[in-house]
């Protein structure tokens, strides 16, 4: 009789302790899994972006939501894009960041995604408007290309007012060369549109030299500086860079070649990435505009996390309900630690 008693015992005091040590079990976390395809894995300013996103990704993880985050680069082929989307998604992403190969063909990603309900953040180059709002699950997160080619213009102008040396011939005119991004890139031709015409708008007189692509990669800038000056020689007087890689690609041309700093024209850059804010410290680009990679790269990870969890998307600032743009800022040499010292103070 006592043995039956012990055993009711221990059954019900077992009973007790699964009860209670499943009241004080933490609940499992979500897990966010997020993909990321971008069209080419050697872009600086990309690559600084992206790095900032996984950052900004593990510090908005909790005991409540796990996240996991997986990277493809498309080395610059659509097709290559598409078929890592389809991957992604295979694998078990729940959200996907795409940084498109070519911003007009979005399609194919768009209905893999919405096939399998999976939503898109698109960043840095922006789709066409028509094709963002071809699924309510599609966003975007960026900057405003016409700001960056006007700030771009204004530095110019701000350089050339107190350096009235820059026109070296001192014909009244500046003579100026574009490095271009992509043939037909939207992003390359607003930045060169708006920084030359901020130029004309400021009273500058301007001469254009030459305009050529150089695919925003720097030794491409440079094969392309060297052939412009081969043809222009030292008329030239100065640079615009669509991105810092393209106008540092001119510089080390004009190093290549042996100029000396008398000779040299001024150069502009945009991006503000390592290299550029390390080329306005030396001296060697006159400014840059900087494209606020920490500020997108924190905007994409609350989003990211707002879509997956299906809370705090009232506390992003969206445009237009599916755009999230982030400001350009100038940097020149009076300014620049407080872009590589990271702390961005709003002008």
């Amino acid at each position: 009789m006592r043995k039956r008693k012990l055993a009711g015992i221990g059954v019900l005091l077992g009973v007790t302790a699964l009860l209670f040590g499943g009241c004080n079990e933490k609940e499992a976390p979500q897990k966010l899994r997020v993909g990321v395809t971008y069209y080419d894995q050697n872009d600086t300013y990309l690559n600084e972006l992206i790095g900032l996103f996984k950052e900004s990704l593990k510090e908005i993880e909790s005991d409540k939501l796990e996240v996991s985050v997986t990277i493809r680069g498309a080395a610059g082929v659509q097709k290559n894009q598409n078929d890592q989307v389809e991957e992604l998604i295979d694998e078990g992403c729940n959200i996907l960041c795409v940084n498109l190969v070519d911003r007009a063909d979005p399609s194919e990603i768009i209905d893999l995604a919405r096939e399998s309900e999976v939503p898109i953040i698109f960043f840095n180059r922006e789709p066409v408007a028509e094709d963002l709002r071809q699924w309510e699950k599609l966003y975007y997160v960026g900057a405003d290309a016409k700001q960056s080619g006007k700030l771009q213009g204004e530095l110019a102008v701000e350089m050339i007012e107190e350096n009235p040396q820059i026109d070296k011939n001192k014909d009244g005119k500046i003579q100026y060369v574009v490095l271009e991004g992509e043939m037909g890139h939207q992003d390359a031709i607003i930045r060169t549109e708006n920084a030359v015409n901020t130029l004309k708008e400021n009273g500058i007189e301007v001469e254009k030299l030459s305009c050529k692509i150089a695919n925003w990669n720097r030794a491409q800038a440079q094969n392309r500086m060297e052939q412009i000056i081969g043809e222009y020689q030292n008329k030239i007087e100065l640079v615009l860079g669509n991105n810092d890689d393209m106008a540092l690609g001119a510089v080390d041309a004009y190093k290549k070649l042996n100029y000396t700093s008398a000779a040299l024209p001024a150069f502009m850059g945009i991006d503000g990435t390592e290299a550029g804010l390390q080329g306005v410290e030396n001296q060697e680009l006159w400014g840059t505009v900087y494209n606020d990679k920490e500020g997108q790269a924190k905007a994409m990870a609350e989003l990211a996390a707002a879509l997956f969890t299906r809370e705090g998307m009232e506390d992003i600032h969206f445009q237009n309900e599916k755009y999230v743009y982030l400001p350009y800022y100038k940097v020149t040499a009076e300014n620049v630690s407080k872009f590589t010292q990271g702390n961005l103070v709003s002008e």
